[in-house]
């Protein structure tokens, strides 16, 4: 099966699930279309038919639950219960039970994507060195430790503050997106999370991420004390690796990942069985690492996003002694090797898909 009938199966599964919205899986295949890493970080689907087939070794790695889409753009900035600014992995929609490599991998194979499409200055192979190596201290640490950017990691605190992040850019963007009319049910979660004594409640379409589009979006802002507030619903949707392998519409693994992970939980996240609503707000937004213009800086991220991989995986019992086990028995250089027969399958299929897709 190519990437364009891989496309094709993929979407009619999911519309099984989910009323697509049309406009937006356009937009989606102009995304796959612009670059390699827009590619990746659109097509999960097509990513878990490939893994087991192009890495054997590491699809037979220990079963936990894991992010599945994982990749650079895949970390950011959010506030916890205690108004504290957190930082990790925030898009679980792909989240399934799988190969506790298959994280890693696809992070390691995203980091060497951008090297090569010029958005990431390091040496491919210390990107997949420094992911590694985070990822293995954080593993066998005892106890493990969520990234709280308060009197710890000043770097990060320092990018998710910054004036690229200001609260005059977040709000321009937000409320450029176009009005829009959204479901009854998406509509009363909306407002019902909203805080009281919202005024001037207006309803947009939300265009944002990649694998995500063609989910039915949406945003609400409201004002507050005379301040922008906004919130977002998405469509749930079952995971991808539903489609690769049985083929039945699952729900997302999400839930039961985000409940027992080591992390700061986001007291206004909810995920529904049908939609998943979370507030927007300035500074609780994706860091990118095209941000970070020090060498030094950037290792770290990347080690620091092994590292919360690491917290994530350490949510499934048992996992610690399993992943400890097995990343003993390996090769040095298995994770780079890995990634580079991903990365080079994923730019096959971006290829094919430019010239027919």
């Amino acid at each position: 099966m190519n990437i364009v009938e891989a496309t094709r199966r993929y979407e009619a599964w999911l519309g099984e699930a989910v009323p697509l919205v049309p406009r937006d899986l356009k937009r989606k295949h102009a995304t796959m279309r612009e670059s390699a890493f827009g590619f990746l970080r659109a097509t999960y689907y097509r990513w878990v038919q490939q893994f087991p087939k192009v890495c054997p070794e590491a699809a037979a790695a220990p079963s936990i639950l894991v992010v599945g889409d994982l990749h650079l753009e895949n970390f950011g900035a959010w506030r916890d219960g205690e108004a504290r600014l957190a930082w990790g992995i925030n898009d679980f929609d792909e989240a399934h039970r799988g190969a506790f490599a298959n994280d890693l991998v696809r992070l390691a194979a995203s980091a060497l994507i951008a090297i090569e499409d010029g958005s990431l200055y390091i040496g491919a192979e210390r990107a997949a060195a420094e992911i590694l190596s985070g990822y293995a201290l954080a593993m066998a640490q005892k106890d493990a430790r969520p990234f709280i950017l308060e009197e710890e990691h000043t770097d990060l605190r320092a990018l998710a503050m910054s004036d690229a992040r200001s609260p005059k850019k977040f709000w321009k963007k937000i409320l450029a997106e176009k009005n829009a009319a959204p479901p009854a049910e998406a509509k009363a979660l909306l407002v019902a999370h909203l805080p009281r004594g919202a005024a001037e409640i207006a309803f947009r379409q939300r265009i944002a991420g990649a694998g995500s589009l063609g989910l039915p979006r949406f945003v609400a802002t409201a004002l507050v004390d005379g301040s922008l507030v906004a919130r977002e619903t998405k469509a749930r949707a079952p995971s991808a690796h539903a489609w690769a392998t049985d083929g039945k519409h699952d729900p997302s693994h999400a839930p039961g990942l985000l409940a027992r992970a080591i992390r700061p939980q986001d007291p206004f996240l909810h995920i529904g069985p049908d939609w998943s609503v979370r507030r927007l707000a300035p500074h609780c937004e994706n860091i990118e690492l095209a941000d970070i213009a020090d060498a030094a800086e950037r290792r770290a991220v990347l080690n620091a996003m092994g590292r919360e991989t690491a917290n994530i995986h350490r949510g499934t019992r048992g996992a610690r002694a399993k992943i400890l086990k097995h990343l003993d028995k390996q090769k040095d250089g298995w994770l780079f090797a890995a990634a580079s027969a991903m990365a080079a399958s994923v730019r096959k299929d971006w290829k094919a898909w430019k010239k027919r897709g």
